[in-house]
């Protein structure tokens, strides 16, 4: 009894769902890194740029205090022919230039200074220049003295004050940067883990959707190989019962009605004996007798056709003996037909099975083919037995596309026997049909 399982689920939809979700965990990942990157890009540069501006407002101070530095010291010298008030203007330009270096320094800081660092910063300076005015204030009155002893006692040590304060900036900018290097490789080794993570995350996708498309392929392919063991078997139920079928109705055909028409035929003949020589009814007898041994010869013709008795009675060998010059008398086919190898007996189920091959072979090339010659080899091997038809007509691909139950048929029966039938083009066209059956086919009969 045949049995028949519903199809499972397809897996195509787990395939593409799993498809969505790595490519989406792709693209996001891909987003988050590039964001990453582009925003540690950005980071870099500014620190870079805000580092390199910010050293150099730093050099600019340190230069400007140190020209304060110089200045003070020139004007400590008694060598100098000048009054102290004319450095005024000298170290106008000076203070001018350190207001605005300080100024964007301040804005350029990495590291920010607390407000209370701002404070003291700005108070300091504003003491410093507070210092110097009261310094030439004084030289302004006369008492170039006194300002050369505030000079000495205040404003270098003021000046002192300011460059140890912006050499400590320069270190706080040397931190900061050391700082940015920090977070930078930071940024780096999270980047470079969060690569390792999607690379882990898409190779599980990608493992977890192949473990799924391998056991769904599993699960289809035993699915299909219980498909064609049922395949395989409703055809050799419906073989074997069209074999039996066609077998009892040339029984039947053979059997019944021959003996009928001979009946028949005898009673019609013994009729027309004892009809008077010359009489009319005489000469219909013998007409009508006549019609009875033609319909008894078409009759046996046709149980021949369905199943030839032959081929349980004397084999392959013989029936094709029989049955290949009727074909060319019924279809005007020239058929070469040899026989090569030694022969060995081929009957039952085999025998059956290969003279449907050939019957269908032929019929497609009375039907198709369009050829008016056919070439028909059997061969025996040492373990094989082969058919060959060949012919030289339109050709099996001018039909292909459209293939009859009959092709399948072929096809199936080749199967049954664990052999193989080939559908070929020769060299000079047509088509050529091989059968291969093993030689130990068991020799049992279709039921």
């Amino acid at each position: 009894m045949l049995r028949f399982h519903a199809p499972g689920r397809s897996p195509t939809a787990g395939l593409i769902l799993g498809l969505i979700i790595t490519l989406a965990a792709v693209v996001a990942y891909s987003w988050y890194i590039t964001r990453q990157i582009s925003g540690l890009r950005e980071l870099q540069n500014d620190l870079v740029d805000r580092n390199r501006k910010d050293s150099l407002q730093l050099l600019r101070i340190q230069n400007d205090l140190n020209s304060l530095g110089l200045a003070m010291r020139d004007m400590l010298d008694n060598d100098e022919p000048y009054p102290l008030t004319a450095w005024s203007a000298q170290f106008q330009r000076i203070r001018s230039d350190l207001d605005d270096a300080l100024r964007r320094e301040e804005q350029l800081a990495v590291a920010r200074q607390t407000p209370e660092q701002k404070q003291v910063l700005r108070n300091s300076l504003a003491q410093f220049w507070d210092a110097v005015d009261r310094m030439f204030l004084l030289a302004q009155n006369g008492k170039e003295k006194d300002a050369r002893a505030q000079i000495r006692l205040s404003l270098q040590a003021r000046q002192a004050a300011l460059s140890t304060a912006v050499s400590r900036l320069m270190v706080q900018n040397s931190e900061s940067e050391e700082q940015a290097a920090l977070r930078i490789r930071q940024i780096y080794d999270r980047v470079q883990h969060q690569v390792y993570v999607l690379l882990s995350a898409t190779l599980i996708a990608i493992f977890l959707t192949s473990v799924y498309l391998i056991r769904s392929n599993r699960r289809l392919f035993a699915q299909l190989a219980a498909l064609s063991e049922q395949r395989s078997e409703l055809a050799q139920k419906l073989i074997s019962t069209q074999e039996s079928t066609l077998r009892y109705i040339s029984r039947e055909l053979h059997d019944e009605f021959g003996q009928i028409l001979t009946a028949i035929g005898s009673m019609l003949s013994r009729a027309g004996n004892q009809s008077p020589e010359g009489s009319p009814i005489r000469t219909e007898l013998r007409e009508v007798c006549e019609i009875a041994q033609n319909t008894l010869e078409n009759v046996r013709s046709l149980s021949q056709a369905l199943h030839p008795v032959m081929l349980d009675e004397s084999g392959l060998e013989s029936t094709l003996d029989w049955y290949i010059p009727m074909v060319e008398r019924q279809t005007g086919i020239a058929i070469s037909y040899k026989k090569i190898g030694a022969p060995f007996p081929v009957n039952g189920n085999p025998a059956v099975h290969v003279y449907r091959v050939l019957q269908e072979a032929l019929n497609n090339v009375a039907r198709h083919s369009g050829a008016r010659e056919a070439l028909v080899r059997l061969q025996f091997l040492a373990d094989t037995l082969q058919l060959e038809v060949e012919d030289h007509g339109s050709g099996f691909v001018a039909h292909s596309s459209k293939q009859g139950i009959g092709l399948v048929a072929m096809r199936e029966r080749a199967e049954l026997l664990r052999g193989a039938i080939e559908f070929l083009k020769p060299p000079e066209g047509g088509t050529l049909v091989r059968l291969r059956i093993p030689r130990d086919m068991p020799d049992s009969h279709v039921t």
